[in-house]
């Protein structure tokens, strides 16, 4: 087998030495919700990717949905990013800042003066949050019912994911990756089965279902342009008890045709159908839309995560279903993942007591195979 993997590629004009992504991961590591001298470690430690996105940045207060999470609204926040980016590009990175509303991923706790967050309808997923209990100590908790923005509210959300680009853009990202995946806003507009609106941002059509998307992207590309904003999908997820959707095909089509025209920076892809009891049925599914979705979107790169590995990243990218393969558990215990996947380096397992929350333990300290990837 080729190893496509290793070869490099040309994300519009950004050069990547190799195919490799480090997906986007929550690490809740940020106390403060500024990127500290943790953080740069730890993007640090991975800059040999193709390409870094980061995890999701919170676009504003009312889209948290985390505690602990480094955002991009504040100028002390940009400040942090800005040590990140610097330190990444010191090292021949290059990383794309994750704009996240979490919607009604979240909890009142999180909001100012403990307002309900806000979503496409008032519904609660039944979910948890991490947020801060009864007792004012971080924990897991039942997420808050949501109350569903107006419609003279929309506009203005999108306007806050168009500040944050320009914050992205000034902290120094390379561009910014739209989280439009696994039950957060986006996907809350998205999912015919759960947006019941009747406005013009409603489930019953599929024009006016991807409206927040497009009104989103629209504003986002002309802060930092189309060719640095790339944008994260999930069909068929069922990620924070999102109800399935027997209309997911006509909405993802729909959206590839006007995404099209946008010439993003690319697509991304998660496959979630490892969360689910699947026997590669979904999984068959996904891949059947995602090759459709390629071909309306003819020219646009495509990125997918998943449960990738080194042989399947290379099957895929060798038989042109996708571009770039992203990984993320692997990278979370593999700093240095690209030289232990050239190499044939075994791979460290991680540690999932340690995905969220915490200090350097589970972060920061798994080593590098080598010294010189440290």
């Amino acid at each position: 087998m080729t190893q496509q993997l290793f070869d490099p590629f040309d994300l519009r004009g950004l050069k990547l030495p190799n195919r490799v992504v480090m997906a986007p991961m929550t690490r809740a590591r940020a106390l403060e919700e500024i990127p500290d001298d943790l953080t740069v470690r730890y993007y640090a430690q991975r800059a040999s990717a193709g390409l870094i996105v980061s995890e999701g940045a919170p676009i504003s207060r009312e889209g948290t949905g985390y505690l602990f999470t480094p955002g991009l609204y504040t100028p002390e926040q940009v400040t942090g990013w800005q040590r990140v980016t610097d330190t990444v590009r010191s090292r021949g990175g290059r990383i794309f800042a994750q704009l996240w509303h979490a919607g009604r991923a979240s909890h009142v706790s999180l909001q100012t003066d403990g307002s309900v967050p806000v979503s496409s309808v008032a519904k609660g997923s039944g979910d948890m949050a991490f947020a801060y209990q009864p007792d004012g100590t971080p924990g897991r908790v039942p997420a808050s019912t949501p109350r569903a923005l107006r419609t003279d509210e929309v506009g203005r959300v999108a306007s806050d994911f168009a500040t944050a680009a320009a914050n992205a853009d000034q902290a120094g990202f390379h561009g910014v990756e739209l989280h439009a995946a696994t039950q957060y806003l986006f996907e809350q507009f998205l999912n015919s089965q759960l947006n019941d609106r009747t406005d013009q941002y409603g489930g019953r059509t599929v024009a006016d279902r991807i409206r927040f998307t497009l009104e989103v992207t629209d504003a986002v590309v002309e802060q930092i342009g189309a060719s640095r904003v790339g944008i994260r999908l999930s069909p068929f997820s069922t990620v924070g008890n999102m109800p399935a959707d027997d209309r997911t095909e006509e909405t993802y089509q729909a959206l590839a045709d006007e995404l099209a025209d946008r010439e993003l920076a690319y697509v991304h892809v998660h496959d979630t159908s490892g969360f689910a009891a699947d026997d590669g049925s979904l999984r068959r599914r996904l891949h059947r839309l995602l090759r459709d979705m390629r071909a309306r979107m003819a020219g646009t790169p495509f990125v997918l995560a998943g449960g990738m590995t080194w042989a399947s990243a290379n099957e895929l990218i060798g038989s042109d279903v996708i571009d770039l393969a992203a990984f993320g558990q692997l990278y979370i215990s593999n700093p240095d993942l690209v030289e232990r996947l050239r190499t044939g380096t075994p791979l460290t397992p991680p540690d999932r007591a340690t995905y969220f929350g915490g200090d350097a333990t589970g972060y920061t300290d798994y080593p590098a195979a080598t010294a010189s990837g440290a």
